[in-house]
């Protein structure tokens, strides 16, 4: 594939996730105001809903990886899977109760599960090995611009009255346009699996790469939904509209210092981004618990916006260099799935913790996972690596 066309390439599917994502978070800050307002849902429901829905999309994401592998199919899963985003809203507005809601993000999140590891695997072939960093820095870009736009308009959606449903129905608009934008996204068919009886076989995976994945597990037992930094704002003084526009404040950070941050992992190394951002994430749960002024929640957000942008794109490039060629997608659907299965772990024990012990526990359970993990992987990853193993 062309380095131009591999270019392209990349920008079409982040400007595919750029239009999805911004449906998804016009109605996202929306949701746990629609389950605790309008449908008298607790904060543990919320997290068992949250929690119940990731888990899905996780056990998903291994699967289509390796489906997408094998079958060189990867660009029809990820159209599957956003179409899914459009059932999503649909289901939410015909929502009575929040087992409406669970249902509705169940079919969400089982579109993420099914597109994302295909998508990735997409971007990865797409890219040059020694810019990999950077060309997911690129998508999320896009992605997290997509975000931002979305939080503005469900800002104007609170500020105006405008109501949940219509704000659902308007939500369908972008992800019909990122849908149709697929269509044009090229697969380059011509990477081989090594074994279509992979699952008889095993996989096997480069240590330092199984001690990394094992590290992202545990963490992401601390690293519960986003739903939670909204309420623990909202309980800390800030309205409903202003909540959004501190998540908006998070999109915007993410967004700008996504493709920095990629291509400073390309140039200096995997570990010199992934451990700040893993120990930036620690501090920022500790900040959640410990700090109660506005200005200072303001800026745990935006700090919380540069930790998502230094791992997103420094730790796919990692997991997708490190993983066998022909085989990056189902790696990458493997560190999607234990995200997964620790965030429907860490949803029900941050809204257990919230409600039977209180409000702080679940950030100082976080934070103190999230520093860990800081440690754990400057120690896998090591302090005087200039690039990780290329995988051959």
């Amino acid at each position: 594939m062309k380095t131009q066309k591999a270019v392209s390439n990349i920008v079409l599917l982040g400007l595919v996730s750029m239009f999805v994502d911004m449906s998804t978070e016009m109605v996202y800050p929306l949701v746990p105001l629609f389950l605790t307002a309008t449908l008298g849902a607790s904060p543990a429901i919320v997290g068992v809903i949250e929690g119940i829905a990731e888990s899905i999309a996780s056990l998903l994401k291994v699967f289509s990886g390796y489906i997408g592998d094998v079958y060189h199919n990867k660009k029809r899963l990820a159209f599957a899977g956003y179409s899914a985003s459009v059932l999503y809203k649909i289901l939410l507005i015909l929502s009575t109760a929040w087992l409406g809601v669970l249902v509705a993000r169940v079919i969400d999140r089982t579109g993420k599960g099914i597109r994302t590891a295909p998508r990735d695997a997409l971007v990865a072939q797409s890219s040059e090995q020694k810019k990999l960093g950077g060309s997911f820095g690129l998508h999320k870009m896009l992605d997290m611009a997509g975000s931002s736009l979305g939080v503005v308009f469900a800002y104007v959606f609170i500020a105006i009255s405008f109501g949940f449903h219509k704000a659902f129905l308007f939500s369908i608009i972008p992800a019909v346009i990122g849908i149709l934008i697929i269509f044009a996204v090229k697969e380059d068919k011509s990477f081989k699996a090594p074994c279509e009886k992979l699952w008889l076989k095993g996989l096997k995976l480069d240590g330092r790469l199984k001690s990394y994945l094992a590290v992202i597990f545990v963490f992401c037992l601390g690293n519960s939904s986003n739903t939670f930094l909204l309420l623990k704002a909202q309980e800390r003084g800030f309205s409903a509209s202003q909540v959004i526009l501190l998540y908006l404040v998070f999109n915007i950070a993410a967004s700008v210092l996504a493709i920095p941050s990629g291509k400073l992992s390309d140039r200096f190394g995997r570990s010199k981004i992934l451990v700040p951002g893993y120990l930036i994430y620690g501090l920022v749960y500790l900040g959640f618990a410990l700090l109660s002024s506005k200005p200072a929640i303001l800026m745990l957000f935006i700090a919380y916006g540069a930790y998502n942008a230094f791992i997103s794109g420094a730790e796919r490039a990692f997991v997708a260099e490190n993983a066998p060629s022909g085989l990056k997608g189902t790696v990458l659907g493997i560190y999607g799935m234990l995200q997964g299965a620790g965030l429907l772990l860490s949803s029900i024990i941050a809204g257990l913790m919230w409600a039977n012990i209180n409000s702080d526990a679940p950030f100082l359970f976080g934070g103190i996972l999230g520093i860990a993990s800081a440690v754990a992987i400057k120690t896998i990853l090591g302090s005087g690596m200039k690039r990780t193993r290329i995988s051959q």
